[in-house]
């Protein structure tokens, strides 16, 4: 099969043959229509962030396309079915071998080739908010706060609203009943998250999100109610730790899911216990296939909460552009760019 390889950085890639996967016991191989590309396909060909180990070294950690052979005891599967997958690498190329627990319908209403723009955020969406944050389950953490209907809809905070995990984002908290707050750089992208549903859209590059968030209020909701946002979704790591603990409420919980801003800063043990808040982070593509935390589990779930919110159309697909997977290196220099929003598309003729 052809595939993209590369050797040093992003401008190395290169398409080439190699060996077409064959499907180990408990998996399936995919042809794939589309996949999708993430900012951790650009760190991969940096060098910064490896497969883990016994994945495939291609790039991609999502596809679309047609089951095409299935290992043993695979049964809930057919050849020819048409699927969506969540992989640990393998997406830039015409075939991938994935266990059979990552693979998923293609949601009702969306095209094959659309359906590659989701495994990847709907997976880390739903593993971040809703079961590690609790957001849509009456609770943040093991606090019940939002079950005290005087507090008002839980408030959310997502940064990076316009690319593809907050675009996503957005659009599950607002389905779940969340009010949503959002940073974003420049007037389009603040506009495309108010499209979106967001309530706040913030243009971080002339506006200071936590005064924005602290002020944040509205008339319907009580007045006992602090200031500040219950969750907060981050892609920046060690530049927004100190003013993202600002700006949760008491009980808050911080996710942290990106390190564009670095690795290392300081904590604030005090700011912390004041506000009985919680720091965790998290990684989609590590996780084990099965078992607590486990990616089949997270694929289960979202087949059965983030997908019908797709069929209604409270969720949409929101691919930018496709690009054919021989250009590969076109697509993550535009996605390093950032000039784009959404989802970028890679497809396979």
């Amino acid at each position: 099969m052809k595939a993209i390889e590369y050797t040093t950085g992003p401008d190395t890639l290169r398409l080439t043959e190699v060996p077409d996967p064959t499907p180990a016991p408990g998996e399936v191989v995919i042809d794939i229509a589309a996949t999708a590309v993430n900012r951790a396909d650009l760190l991969q060909t940096k060098g910064h962030y490896p497969p883990p180990p016994g994945a495939s070294e291609i790039l991609g950690l999502e596809c679309s396309g047609r089951i095409s052979a299935i290992g043993e005891g695979v049964q809930h599967l057919t050849i020819g079915d048409e699927v969506c997958a969540l992989l640990a690498g393998g997406g830039y190329a015409e075939k991938v071998a994935v266990p059979a627990a990552q693979v998923m319908p293609v949601p009702a209403g969306v095209s094959l080739h659309d359906a590659a723009s989701l495994p990847e955020v709907a997976c880390t969406v739903w593993s971040n908010l809703a079961m590690t944050g609790g957001l849509g389950r009456g609770t943040l953490a093991a606090n019940a706060r939002w079950g005290e209907t005087e507090l008002g809809a839980p408030r959310v905070l997502i940064h990076g609203g316009a690319g593809g995990i907050g675009s996503h984002a957005i659009q599950v908290c607002r389905a779940l009943g969340a009010r949503v707050a959002t940073t974003a750089g420049g007037q389009e992208k603040v506009q495309m998250c108010r499209d979106l549903g967001a309530d706040l859209a913030i243009d971080y590059r002339d506006e200071d999100f936590v005064e924005r968030v602290q002020d944040w209020g509205d008339d319907d909701e009580a007045s006992n109610r602090a200031p500040g946002v219950d969750l907060i979704l981050d892609v920046m790591g060690a530049k927004y730790l100190e003013r993202n603990l600002a700006a949760l409420a008491p009980d808050g919980r911080l996710i942290v899911i990106g390190m564009q801003g670095g690795v290392k800063a300081e904590l604030n043990l005090g700011r912390l216990l004041t506000k009985r808040a919680g720091v965790v982070a998290t990684n989609l593509r590590a996780r084990p296939v099965d078992g607590p935390g486990g990616k089949a589990g997270i694929c289960r779930e979202v087949v059965d909460t983030v997908w019908p919110m797709v069929a209604a159309g409270q969720v949409t697909p929101r691919v930018s552009r496709e690009i054919p997977l021989e250009r590969a290196s076109e697509a993550l220099a535009l996605l390093e760019s950032g000039d784009t929003h959404g989802k970028l598309l890679l497809t396979v003729s």
